[in-house]
């Protein structure tokens, strides 16, 4: 982990220092990260990086619609248990919650504009200190009641599973790490919505050292006692492990927070499909009002809202295709595992160190070029391994699974 937050805040700050073009103060900008590959390296590596990057949103897209299921079933499953004594075993099945997230999420995608999530970025930053601070204390408290620190230096027990699904399964946990840190596909459009002075690429420097050195703690602290909590027992969702019981009412809390914080989580990374998208249409159909044409529809003690209908459309249907296969492939740990593995080496490594060599014009075999060669050919060989061990797990999955018919 401490590794990854290493690569992740290096290649980051070399990421950031691509958003203007020439001058780092008052060169051209750099609106996506598709812009800033064409303007560093050009070519057929610009339509590499949007496919690879947009097919990683819409991933995440996936991944926060089964994680939210997950978080909302631990809390039905909670006060069914409470009220029943344990006597009843409350299975239930995950589609209805996948549904109630993605009625949410087709409300709050007609915000039109990245720049306008900021108040719900807010509030997703505030349910995820909530719910890692109960997860955490949890964790303390499980390991003072047992009296005992569970777990190993070698991980899960052979014997637990066999020797080749832990080397698997050893793999696919390089592929949730990697997701847990998979924010440099958002890092240029993040800092587009910055203002300046001072440059922007300087913010978001100082920015990415907080964000990372907060979200490493926190992963060290959590990870480290939700394993000596439960050792080869511990579950994909921490907060899942600490039983039904009492507190009850904290866990609800927690998972609650969860759900808040993947609604507001899956807008900021949607939000930059969602524009290429729109952007692409209108250039395309510059004269069609279905796509360019804006409604006002007034508000009381607001401004008036400018609905599209495109808009409308669009990210309606694109929520609904999210939560269909949500709901075909509800295998978190395995999923997260393969968009982490996808996006870790092109966007976070290969994409940051080749636009930073060409805007550098840094020379070919010179020490810096090897290092950052060395870098880049270090973390591909860690995606490899990740998207197979994530690939096997679903493999698995697959072999005991009917469609649409899930019970946790």
């Amino acid at each position: 982990m401490i590794l990854f937050s290493f690569v992740t805040y290096f290649t980051s700050t070399l990421l950031a220092a691509c958003y203007r073009s020439g001058d780092p103060v008052n060169g051209k900008r750099n609106y996506t990260y598709m812009d800033a590959v064409r303007s560093n390296l050009g070519g057929f590596k610009v339509k590499i990086c949007g496919w690879v990057q947009y097919l990683n949103l819409f991933g995440v897209a996936i991944g926060y619609t089964i994680a939210s299921s997950i978080s909302m079933m631990a809390i039905k499953r909670s006060n069914c248990f409470h009220a029943s004594g344990g006597k009843n075993p409350c299975h239930m099945n995950s589609n209805p919650y996948m549904i109630a997230f993605g009625i949410v999420e087709i409300i709050f995608s007609q915000i039109p504009d990245f720049d306008q999530l900021w108040w719900l970025s807010i509030v997703a930053a505030v349910m995820s200190f909530t719910y890692s601070t109960i997860g955490l204390g949890l964790g303390i408290a499980k390991v003072a009641e047992t009296g005992t620190i569970r777990g190993s230096l070698t991980g899960i027990s052979v014997g637990t599973v066999t020797q080749t699904q832990k080397i698997w399964r050893s793999f696919q946990a390089l592929g949730d790490i990697a997701f847990a840190y998979s924010y440099s596909l958002i890092l240029i459009e993040i800092q587009d919505t910055l203002k300046a002075p001072p440059a922007e690429s300087k913010t978001m420097k100082k920015a990415t050292l907080i964000s990372v050195g907060v979200t490493t703690l926190f992963y060290m602290l959590c990870g480290c006692m939700g394993y000596a909590a439960f050792g080869d027992l511990s579950p994909g969702n921490l907060l899942t492990g600490f039983g039904f019981y009492n507190p009850f009412w904290l866990l609800d809390i927690a998972n609650a927070a969860i759900v808040i914080h993947l609604v507001g989580a899956y807008q900021v990374y949607c939000q930059p499909l969602f524009a290429f998208i729109e952007k692409s249409a209108t250039e395309r159909f510059p004269d069609s009002e279905f796509i360019t044409k804006d409604i006002k529809i007034p508000i009381p003690g607001f401004r008036p809202y400018n609905l599209n209908l495109f808009r409308l459309v669009w990210r309606t249907i694109f929520v609904i295709i999210t939560t269909l296969v949500s709901m075909l492939l509800p295998f978190f740990n395995d999923i997260v595992g393969l968009l982490g593995a996808l996006g870790f080496w092109p966007l976070t490594v290969y994409f940051p160190v080749e636009m930073y060599i060409s805007q550098k014009k840094i020379p070919k075999w010179s020490t810096r070029w090897v290092c950052l060669q060395i870098l880049s050919i270090a973390c591909l060989f860690i995606t490899i391994a990740a998207a197979a061990g994530s690939i096997a797990g679903v493999v698995l999955d697959l072999k005991s699974f009917k469609p649409f018919a899930t019970v946790y």
